[in-house]
């Protein structure tokens, strides 16, 4: 019998890879920041020998695998026990049935489970049949699927457009400047946005992570899902611009300061670039020594709350697609999936993509090279006008003349085209956005009705073939898209007004 059997009645606690204590009996196993696990729901489903035997081999896996991985394990594990609830465990009959419930797309499940048959074995702990290893053996299984929200571009799922993802980072910037964003969402938002980070490496980076050479900016992410490697062991380097690590620089302060209210006294300086720069501020224990408390992933939020996060985003910028004319599903994997997407578009490997995505291999970077979204060739007016109604890009307000808008008064708000006056500039703030190519996808702009906006759309559209024909690159050529449907948008809405006030 294997040693780690023969110690059955010794081992009953241990410490799981991210350092959590665990007791076998536990009603919960909290194996980090984001996993802890209901064991005993299995409990029914087995004998009590093999319940003791299950419980040590997940243990196993507890102490050396992540725990990402132990959860997929046990809920594979107890799904199959739910499914063959009328069948013995883990006999040849059962397996036999569970596999027929399995379909193309869900035959991996088994193939997870197989793995996890074969390790309790290998221990020598009790339970498993030698003919149900003998069947597995001989079984040939699919993997997991890779990559459909991609290959199928789904709106709700896939990756993000161009249009989609420009109105995203511009709504979020604008909702944060309004007060109408948090300083953490925001900043959650555009991280995701600028790295396609994994929501793991995003919580769990410390102040310290943000880095600046020179004239120069980077995060150093924690790499994720990496084998038999403990939390934050590994790096990897993004460059990113410097209006992301300005906005992190605020998040870092931030974070100082709640820490200094919440322990009462300030964060002694050697501990300031420990600190989680997206913490759990209600693990903190005010009671244990903060040098101790930072050692661990206990301080920093749960994977979960960039999800959370992207959902209050959603809800608060309620950014319309182009595509389907409906709200835009925002979650972190699409903004991945949107980053391995553009760079494929622009010509790069596998290899570069599974640099930029933090893959250890290229086995998932292929779905990208594989399946390249061609973006529209050409946009001309008509297309454009029937778009604009969808996309929802103008965020302005349409005045009838300069006297009915806000700071009409003034006529340094005047925004023109150098050839003619076009609207009025709502903000009484400073603004170093480029005139008037700027102001169509702005909140503060206000479009005149009798402006002359259709010769804009008509410039912009000539332009853009311009570009396409000199360098042949639709990528280049698309940069302005969001912006034509904005103006195509004041357009429409200029001859609905101009229908009314003339009914008037």
């Amino acid at each position: 019998m294997n040693m780690l059997a023969a110690q059955e009645g010794v081992t009953e606690e241990f410490y799981s890879r991210e350092g959590y204590r665990v007791r076998l009996d536990d009603k919960r196993w909290k194996l980090s920041k984001d996993v802890d696990i209901s064991v005993p729901a299995v409990a029914q489903a087995l004998s009590a020998d093999m319940y003791m035997s299950f419980r040590h081999v997940l243990a196993f896996y507890a102490q050396s695998s992540s725990p990402a991985h132990v959860q997929n394990l046990f809920y594979r594990c107890k799904y199959y026990l739910e499914a063959t609830a009328d069948q013995i465990p883990f006999s040849v009959e059962s397996l036999i049935f569970y596999r027929s419930l399995l379909d193309k797309k869900t035959e991996w499940y088994l193939g997870t489970l197989r793995g996890l048959v074969r390790r309790w074995a290998d221990l020598g702990y009790a339970g498993m049949p030698i003919e149900t290893l003998a069947l597995l053996d001989k079984w040939t299984l699919k993997g997991n699927e890779k990559g459909y929200a991609v290959q199928s571009m789904c709106p709700d799922s896939g990756p993000l457009t161009d249009i989609e993802m420009e109105g995203v980072i511009a709504a979020v910037i604008t909702a944060y400047g309004d007060d109408r964003l948090e300083l953490i969402d925001a900043s959650y938002a555009m991280t995701l946005a600028m790295t396609g980070r994994r929501p793991g490496q995003i919580t769990g980076l410390k102040i310290k992570d943000l880095i600046q050479q020179s004239d120069r900016y980077f995060i150093s992410f924690p790499r994720a899902k990496q084998r038999h490697q403990l939390w934050r062991t590994t790096f990897n380097k993004f460059a990113v611009v410097e209006d992301l690590w300005l906005l992190l620089q605020q998040q870092a302060v931030a974070v100082k300061q709640v820490f200094a209210d919440k322990l009462g006294i300030d964060v002694p300086a050697d501990l300031v670039p420990e600190l989680p720069l997206f913490p759990a501020l209600e693990a903190i224990d005010i009671k244990l020594e903060l040098r101790t408390q930072l050692r661990g992933d206990r301080l920093h939020a749960p994977s979960t709350a960039v999800n959370h996060a992207m959902d209050r985003v959603a809800k608060m910028i309620k950014l319309v697609s182009e595509r389907t004319g409906l709200p835009v599903h925002l979650n972190p994997t699409r903004f991945r999936y949107t980053l391995g997407t553009n760079l494929a578009r622009e010509g790069k490997g596998e290899y570069v993509i599974a640099e930029a995505l933090d893959h250890s291999d290229t086995q998932n970077a292929g779905v990208y090279v594989r399946n390249i979204p061609e973006i529209v060739e050409r946009i001309d007016k008509a297309v454009a006008l029937q778009l604009a109604p969808i996309a929802q890009a103008f965020q302005g307000v349409l005045v009838i003349s300069e006297s009915d808008a806000r700071r009409g008064g003034d006529q340094r708000s005047r925004i023109s085209n150098g050839a003619a006056n076009l609207g009025t500039c709502g903000s009484y703030g400073f603004c170093g956005a480029l005139a008037p190519i700027a102001c169509y996808t702005c909140n503060h702009f206000q479009p005149w009705l009798d402006g002359p906006h259709e010769a804009v759309l008509e410039c912009l559209i000539l332009e853009r073939d311009r570009v396409l024909e000199q360098t042949a690159d639709k990528k280049i050529a698309s940069v302005n898209d969001r912006l034509i449907l904005a103006v195509s948008d004041v357009v429409n809405r200029c001859c609905v007004m101009k229908k009314e006030v003339s009914h008037e």
